[in-house]
């Protein structure tokens, strides 16, 4: 089956958000488009929420939330690289990525940007460790199963190296080196740690300037969430500012020799016991309310959870569940939260039972194929939200099977997997009990069951006043669909590999001044050229050490290799077109000899200039740190 074409629904949705030049950041979860937009009073919210493809929009926790339903990542890929006229490839970090609004909104942003891109992994490899507490109760074991050997690996991996996996999202997230990142995180988890650092506790030689070198209370970093976040904090302060003060020409290697150097010692000694500290009163304030009433918590966390999901307060306490099952191998914490999307199974099959609207049906379909699997959002907002009493009704018999949960005192021993997939994860991984597994699929009988009934003897409101009014708001809204705001603008590949430098940092006055035009530079890795986009060749210097160009839509770019490499007279430097050649986007234009340039103690920082600025509205540059020939590099904005 062909696969279906999201170019026109995404180049629709980036048009009414405002426009590309309005939006700093998009990420998607999983039936979300997640913008964080530069100003949301550009964003067209009446018309997206009635846009066939998009299922309703939420402003939340600093972000602007498109909800898409099941098929968001294939919309999320056409919004990245849509191909369109007017709109074109739209970078997922264009801009500073920081949360507007307050405190609590950036933290959730923060959380958010931190955890989300693993979760599909996570849920995955709690499965696994569900599959492997199944065969264990079976008799296998790694003594006498070659596959339950391969299987706990694969399960087990992913909660060990954790810290591993929080660098990589936490360096994104504070804008820091990622492979800087990993040595430090991988620090943390170095195998002989275990045994060094308690023999020289032992012999009393752990101390380093009066402070004590110990491990966290479980004997190790491994599968630690807090440590690793705030060593990326902390180290993305200190690679800010020695870059800043950095030559450039030892750069490359002294900004992560010096961050590096600095920051380990400091997490072993400072940041990794106050987070150990930090970790242990949040899990000790969470279960202490959870042990005041299980009940009651349970209840209340069960009748909330849609609500928090909505607004995307729920990463205030994912991460505590995550933390929980790290540390401790399992929790309790969300079990009261993971079976609402069955209550709105039971809600929406009584609505299609009870519903004269076709759309209605047609909408509760797909959404609840989706609950089935864990997902809510195309019931929640596609049908029953909009109708308020199913909603309330999933939400109070979320409720009673909250509680029910911590009535049978049910414990996860993974996180992460959703709807029908996630009962493997209340096996005991070390007994191999299978009773909250048994429980927990009973309860979620209970849910549908309940939901339904209640539900069926309810009032179902008409969703949309009857099937002529309902054709009359389709063709309407086709129509506003043809309504596009135009937007020209260049997108600028980069034409080489290498380290992002800002322009006000470029070891030359005229360049940094932006007296050439705007634009940003590179510090290479690789000694070639290629074409950053469709064009001509304008200019190439007889040095060889310069070339221009000028594109199909008119920007004129100056591509300058070096600082002073004029003085070379060619030395180094092999051309591949001449003036008035046309090229291709990747195509070859020059080669440069590094060493020559180093060995002439000259700068190989290469500005790429739009010398043309004057005549677009601004040129907007990429936020990456490290870029590859092709990445994204820079927009001109008419």
């Amino acid at each position: 089956m062909a696969k279906k074409d999201y170019s026109e629904l995404a180049k629709d949705i980036v048009a009414h958000v405002g426009g590309k030049d309005n939006v700093t950041n998009v990420r998607h979860c999983v039936t979300r488009l997640r913008f964080v937009l530069k100003d949301e009073a550009k964003a067209d919210t009446d018309y997206l929420k009635q846009r066939d493809g998009v299922v309703t929009v939420v402003k939340a926790g600093g972000q602007y939330q498109v909800v898409i339903g099941n098929h968001v990542p294939d919309v999320y890929a056409a919004v990245l690289d849509q191909g369109v006229s007017g709109v074109g490839s739209l970078d997922v970090d264009e801009g500073d990525d920081v949360a507007k609004g307050n405190l609590f909104d950036r933290f959730i942003d923060l959380v958010s940007g931190i955890f989300q891109p693993f979760l599909g992994p996570l849920a995955a490899a709690g499965i696994i460790k569900g599959i492997v507490a199944i065969l264990g109760a079976a008799g296998l074991t790694a003594a006498n199963s070659a596959w339950y050997v391969m299987l706990e690996a694969a399960g087990d991996a992913f909660f060990q190296y954790l810290p591993l996996l929080i660098a990589v999202t936490a360096a994104r997230k504070f804008k820091l080196n990622e492979f800087t990142a990993l040595a430090i995180g991988g620090a943390l988890i170095y195998p002989t740690l275990t045994t060094t650092i308690p023999a020289l506790t032992e012999a009393g030689l752990n101390k380093v300037f009066g402070i004590a070198l110990q491990l966290p209370s479980s004997g190790s970093y491994l599968q630690t969430v807090m440590p690793a976040i705030l060593a990326m904090w902390v180290a993305s302060i200190i690679e800010k500012n020695v870059r800043k003060i950095t030559p450039d020409v030892v750069k490359l290697f002294v900004v992560p020799f010096v961050t590096i150097i600095l920051t380990v010692p400091l997490t072993f000694l400072v940041v990794g016991p106050v987070a150990n500290l930090l970790s242990d009163w949040l899990s000790a304030g969470f279960q202490a309310v959870l042990g005041f009433s299980p009940l009651v918590y349970g209840f209340l966390l069960g009748a909330l959870w849609q609500v928090l999901v909505m607004f995307g307060l729920h990463w205030a306490l994912v991460p505590l569940a995550i933390m929980d099952v790290a540390a401790n191998g399992m929790s309790a914490l969300l079990v009261a939260a993971v079976l609402p999307n069955f209550t709105q199974t039971g809600v929406l099959a009584a609505i299609m039972v009870k519903t004269k609207e076709s759309k209605v049906r047609t909408l509760s379909t797909p959404a609840l194929i989706s609950s089935i699997f864990g997902v809510t959002e195309p019931a929640i907002y596609g049908v029953t939200l909009p109708m308020r009493i199913p909603f309330y009704i999933s939400c109070f018999v979320s409720g009673i099977i909250g509680a029910l949960t911590m009535y049978f005192n049910v414990t996860a021993y993974s996180m992460g997997a959703m709807g029908i997939f996630q009962y493997p994860s209340y096996v005991n991984t070390k007994t191999g009990d299978m009773s909250g597994m048994w429980i927990m699929i009973a309860l979620t009988v209970i849910a549908i069951v309940l939901s339904f009934l209640i539900q069926l003897f309810a009032p179902v409101p008409n969703l949309y006043g009857g099937e002529e009014k309902a054709a009359d708001k389709s063709v309407e809204a086709k129509a506003d669909a043809t309504e596009l705001k135009e937007i020209s603008q260049e997108i600028i590949a980069s034409p080489l590999i290498g380290q992002i430098v800002p322009l006000n940092e470029v070891p030359d006055e005229v360049f940094a001044s932006g007296a050439m035009g705007k634009g940003i530079a590179v510090d290479p890795t690789d000694g070639v050229i290629v074409a950053p986009a469709k064009a001509e060749v304008t200019l190439v210097f007889p040095t060889k050490h310069a070339i221009g160009l000028r594109t199909e839509n008119g920007a004129e770019l100056l591509i300058h290799v070096g600082m002073d490499t004029v003085s070379l007279a060619g030395k180094g430097f092999k051309s591949y077109v001449e003036v008035g050649d046309k090229v291709e986007a990747g195509q070859k234009l020059l080669e440069f000899d590094l060493n020559t340039i180093r060995e002439a103690g000259l700068p190989v920082i290469t500005p790429v200039i739009v010398t043309n600025t004057d005549q677009f509205e601004d040129v907007l540059t990429t936020q990456e740190r490290l870029i590859d020939a092709g990445d994204y590099l820079l927009t001109a904005v008419k």
